[in-house]
């Protein structure tokens, strides 16, 4: 079977064909991610993209070859055993582009260190940077100020769908919020890559929006949730390359009453499609994501930076006599259940009671704090076994930038009381990590997986993706084999 041409067909379908309804939500959201360039967006955040899209690189290397994802190699490539798309780390073994999404999104995923929006959760570049992957893959030659734009546009487009659904009051109702908001995301992202215009943008939106799904009790102990932010990588992906053909998707799926995608997920609770086209072009979301400085769920970063805080002004763990931990809805309800053991690795990193344990143990939250035998510490079942946990609704209330607010209260075993209020972890706001740290971050993370020279390497062509003339370079540089991170 031949290949289709695809800049033969761009040129059929990619006309400066408008949306249906370029003044209603899908369509100025469509209108403006078909149009935006390069040279629109500010020197500043160009360059934050940058560093964002090296974090996502350093988390796929490092989650590479983890024991889930071997499985999940395998059991993608036993369905899917051919195709030009490489695998992130696995020297040279390819499969089609949506699965090889599928499973770059999930090392992405891996280890819980990869970055977070703190009030539209969702992890952007285990949705984004795989899409476009995969889009390249099929496409050919793509510039690297084609894939940083496309990136930004995946950045901007992530949030906004995700505001307009409440943001954190996705999780409260027991969705995973990132797979929710995320095809729409990649659908940006990638049809960029494919040169969608106006109308091909709204047909891709309305492709990915109809796959959206998510269940967040993925959390607990199965292997699915690394892999659930790639089926919205996944999907966005498709929807793109089947409006780059034509194909047409649901028209103005934002705002449609019956079926539509606010209407649906937004049921009873007062969706507001203002939110996808708010200041488009003026305040970047892209400056927003956080950069995760903890290998734990983000919504759980308070706590842990109150814990540290706490350790950190003399509190020992041998004297606690108990913990109590106030949280907001989303968080406690994400976090705050209690934990019992056994314990996976997955269910871990989303256990508010656990991240507290070891921050206070240990003085740090990473890849350490989760292997089999730290989990499995009677030391830290002794913090989890003193630890309450509830939901302030007080918290609640609070400003939308200020909704990851944490108490942590700690009794001693003399009866005095010492506690924490963090307002904003370390790694949002004006706590956001420099970009300096990220590269620090990169490099920590990655030297015990790729040589020196590699990570060089791979670390340069990012930090210059505006000059490369094809990612293809990149790409050779992500695909040979790395090294098992260490998790035992």
């Amino acid at each position: 079977m031949t290949t289709p041409d695809i800049t033969a067909v761009s040129a059929i379908v990619n006309t400066g064909r408008p949306a249906t309804d370029p003044d209603g939500p899908t369509g100025k959201l469509a209108t403006w991610v078909a149009k935006t360039k390069l040279e629109d967006v500010p020197a500043k955040t160009r360059e934050r993209a940058r560093h964002l899209i090296l974090d996502g690189i350093a988390c796929a290397l490092v989650g590479a070859q983890l024991p889930v994802s071997r499985t999940g190699v395998e059991g993608i490539t036993a369905l899917d055993d051919s195709g030009s798309a490489e695998i992130i780390g696995w020297g040279g073994l390819s499969t089609s582009a949506p699965s090889a999404a599928l499973l770059n999104s999930s090392f992405i995923q891996g280890f819980e260190l990869d970055d977070f929006h703190p009030t539209a959760p969702l992890h952007s570049n285990s949705i984004i940077l795989p899409a476009m992957l995969g889009a390249a893959s099929r496409i050919g030659k793509v510039t690297g100020a084609d894939f940083l734009l496309g990136a930004i546009l995946g950045y901007e487009t992530g949030p906004r769908v995700g505001l307009a659904l409440g943001g954190l009051d996705m999780l409260s109702r027991g969705w995973h919020s990132g797979t929710v908001f995320g095809p729409l995301a990649s659908a940006a992202a990638a049809g960029k890559l494919y040169g969608l215009d106006a109308a091909g943008f709204e047909d891709a939106f309305g492709i990915g929006a109809t796959q959206a799904c998510g269940l967040m009790s993925a959390q607990f102990e199965s292997m699915v949730k690394r892999m659930q932010h790639g089926f919205a990588s996944r999907n966005g992906l498709t929807g793109a390359a089947l409006a780059a053909v034509g194909y047409v998707g649901i028209k103005r799926v934002f705002e449609r009453e019956y079926g539509g995608y606010l209407a649906a997920f937004g049921e009873g609770h007062h969706p507001d499609a203002t939110q996808i086209y708010a200041n488009l072009g003026t305040f970047w979301e892209t400056d927003r994501i956080t950069v995760k400085a903890y290998s734990a769920m983000g919504l759980l970063h308070a706590a842990i930076d109150a814990a540290l805080e706490l350790r950190a002004e003399g509190v020992k763990p041998d004297e606690v006599e108990s913990i109590e931990i106030d949280m907001p809805e989303a968080a406690y309800g994400h976090g705050g259940w209690k934990a019992e053991r056994p314990m996976e690795p997955i269910g871990a990193q989303m256990n508010v009671a656990y991240a507290v344990a070891v921050a206070l143990l240990d003085g740090n939250v990473l890849i350490d704090q989760f292997t089999a035998n730290r989990i499995n510490s009677d030391d830290v079942w002794n913090l989890i076994d003193r630890t309450t946990t509830r939901h302030e609704a007080t918290y609640d209330e609070l400003p939308v930038e200020q909704r990851l607010t944490t108490r942590v209260a700690i009794t001693l075993t003399d009866g005095s009381v010492q506690d924490k209020t963090v307002v904003h972890p370390h790694g949002t706001g004006d706590r956001a990590l420099t970009n300096a740290e990220i590269v620090e971050k990169y490099r920590n993370l990655t030297h015990s997986v790729i040589s020196a020279d590699r990570q060089s390497a791979i670390e340069s062509a990012v930090l210059d993706l505006d000059n490369m003339a094809d990612i293809s370079a990149l790409v050779a540089l992500l695909t040979p084999t790395v090294r098992a991170a260490s998790t035992d």
